[in-house]
């Protein structure tokens, strides 16, 4: 899937086979464990095994420093799963405004080396009550990067424990 002006895609090969990686996204805690951004404080809730899953995630939008929203919680809603190859989600939060429909997401591929691991966030889908508000993308790429560098590291220390 090409990546456009609504949609941004970083890859990283992780030396790890694809079950290892997915077990750490498909873990709420995973999630803030390798969270390059510095908004997701804690996360509540089972390792996910399908679409329709849900967790809590309390956030710190002052952590990017563009907008005073503080600290507040929403729930992470997973939207694709294909347990090894992928997994996508949305947040839903408890505002006044309809769901913001921004897609975040992994896409998995093994590889003699490991697992070629894409990040993606796709805001496409975002309405214009949301456009007015937020600039997008709300995670830049550079922190996508990061996030992958950390999955490594995270994916690491786990298989090691």
């Amino acid at each position: 899937m090409p990546t456009g002006p609504e949609r941004v895609e970083v890859s990283r090969l992780i030396p790890a086979p694809a079950d290892a990686v997915f077990a750490v996204l498909a873990d709420p805690q995973g999630h803030v464990d390798i969270d390059a951004s510095g908004m997701l404080i804690d996360a509540q809730g089972a390792p996910v095994t399908g679409v329709g899953d849900r967790f809590a995630v309390q956030m710190d939008r002052e952590a990017l420093g563009d907008r005073p929203l503080g600290k507040y919680e929403v729930e992470v809603v997973i939207t694709r799963y294909v347990q090894d190859v992928e997994i996508a989600w949305t947040v839903e939060g408890k505002l006044a405004l309809p769901n913001p429909r921004h897609v975040f997401g992994y896409r998995l591929a093994p590889t003699a080396e490991g697992t070629r691991v894409t990040s993606y966030y796709d805001w496409s889908e975002v309405g214009d009550e949301w456009r007015s508000r937020v600039t997008f993308p709300v995670i830049p790429e550079s922190a996508l990067r990061a996030t992958l560098g950390i999955l490594e590291r995270t994916v690491r220390r786990r298989t090691a424990a």
